[in-house]
């Protein structure tokens, strides 16, 4: 795998990164700056309001199996979480896309990554395959603790 660019953000470290990107009240303009190799890979990228981001969480813990998240009290496999430490430290953010800057650099906010991150792919957000409405969200639903 390698990076195709990477991300602008306000924040410089973990600690500042919102926990995930829709808590921001008043989500801060963020970017995706795409390699000039990989920039024929956007094409028709305009009209999307929403894209899934991967990004390289290279600057993550060392993996935890399994840990006590911070608004609960009890221990969770890493795998119900969506805890950074993971074998595989890839991120995905649903952002809003809201169009180009330029070829290459992407004007998108719901960003919860530090400054730098690196930017491993894109793709479109698609409703009628990305949102299912009807799901659960196991033990989350039954609150904490």
């Amino acid at each position: 795998m390698i990076p195709i660019g990477h991300v602008e953000t306000p924040w410089a470290t973990l600690a500042e990164c919102p926990r995930n990107g829709r808590q921001p009240e008043n989500p801060p303009l963020c970017h995706a700056v795409v390699l000039p190799e990989f920039i024929p890979g956007l094409s028709s990228l305009e009209g999307f309001s929403h894209l899934i981001l991967l990004t390289l969480l290279d600057q993550a813990a060392a993996p935890r199996l399994r840990f006590t998240p911070p608004f609960d009290d009890r221990e969770r496999g890493v795998f119900a979480t969506r805890a950074p430490w993971r074998p595989n430290p890839i991120g995905m953010t649903v952002v809003a896309f809201e169009g180009f800057e330029s070829p290459g650099r992407l004007v998108i906010r719901f960003l919860d990554c530090r400054n730098g991150t690196p930017l491993l792919d894109i793709k479109p957000y698609l409703r009628t395959t990305d949102c299912v409405p009807e799901s659960s969200m196991g033990w989350l639903e039954q609150g904490v603790g």
